[in-house]
């Protein structure tokens, strides 16, 4: 018996038009790959896209440094395992060779310096198209965003310079030196990318599945992994926990959740019962300001 078109069918039916638009109106496209379940998602997608040929585009990720070691080995084994080309390129270099000053503190995030590395690949490689796993529903300034968003020479990311996208038409006209951001999962929720998960029988990083971590147990309750990237004080209060990831990145300012979810099934009933949004609850770099996440995208992150 044929399955019925359901609701993940028309997610994913958007899904792979965008990611042809985006092969048929740019030269020199990239998929932004962090080795996290929403750019696994895409990684699945495209794969419906395009095999049995080559993806018209590299996977791309920009390090920090300070990622989770189970996330890059995921990262590497994947990209081994397609046969697509890996560019990777790493915040620490980008430091260096610009003069920036590193993260400082208890927590020396570098999740705002990927912009500059970013930018120096964009300008590398020659991308005109970076495709990323961003969704409306992570926070405010990501659901003023369009599909295709356009930024500047500069990287920048202005709300006012919005296109219009009326019937699925997008557009992707630009001027030298600009650059689209290209959003395929953005109608997409947490929960919808965890029933395509599981519909697809996807693999992921065992990070995202409840185990026990040493974690530090921050001041508002958040728990943050112990990793040498943080600096303890002695007062700080340390205890191993069942935990899971809802969200990976820069390990300084990602926290982890309690939870004894296992399977997939598991973690889509704590997002059933969650009223905490997935960066709300994880990522403390986003609690800067009310527009944390609006700023460092007019300065040119993802």
């Amino acid at each position: 018996m044929s399955r019925s078109f359901d609701y993940l069918d028309h997610l994913e039916a958007q899904a792979i038009h965008i990611l042809r638009e985006v092969a048929g109106q740019f030269e020199r496209p990239a998929l932004l790959f962090s080795g996290g379940k929403d750019s696994i998602t895409l990684v699945r997608l495209a794969e419906k896209a395009f095999r049995p040929g080559k993806f018209p585009f590299p996977l791309v990720h920009v390090d920090t440094g300070h990622n989770f070691p189970e996330v890059l080995a995921y990262r590497d084994q994947l990209a081994e395992k397609l046969g697509e080309q890996l560019i990777v390129r790493k915040v620490e270099d980008t430091i260096k060779r610009q003069g920036l000053t590193d993260g400082s503190g208890k927590f020396p995030t570098r999740n705002a310096l990927q912009t500059y590395t970013l930018l120096e690949l964009i300008e590398e490689f020659e991308f005109d198209a970076c495709i990323g796993g961003a969704r409306r529903d992570e926070e405010k300034a990501r659901a003023k965003e369009r599909i295709f968003s356009i930024r500047d020479e500069f990287g920048a990311w202005d709300p006012k310079r919005q296109r219009p996208e009326l019937w699925d038409t997008y557009n992707g006209a630009i001027r030298k030196g600009e650059n689209v951001r290209v959003f395929p999962i953005s109608n997409w929720t947490e929960l919808d990318v965890w029933q395509y998960i599981r519909r697809e029988q996807i693999e992921l990083p065992d990070i995202y599945f409840s185990h026990s971590r040493n974690c530090v147990v921050m001041p508002g309750g958040q728990l943050l992994a112990v990793t040498p990237h943080i600096r303890l004080d002695p007062e700080d209060v340390t205890a191993v926990r069942n935990v899971r990831f809802r969200t990976v990145g820069d390990a300084t300012c990602t926290a982890a959740v309690e939870s004894r979810a296992s399977t997939i099934e598991d973690i889509i009933q704590d997002i059933i019962t969650t009223k905490i949004s997935e960066r709300g609850a994880t990522r403390l770099d986003d609690r800067l300001s009310e527009a944390a996440m609006e700023d460092r995208k007019k300065n040119g992150y993802f």
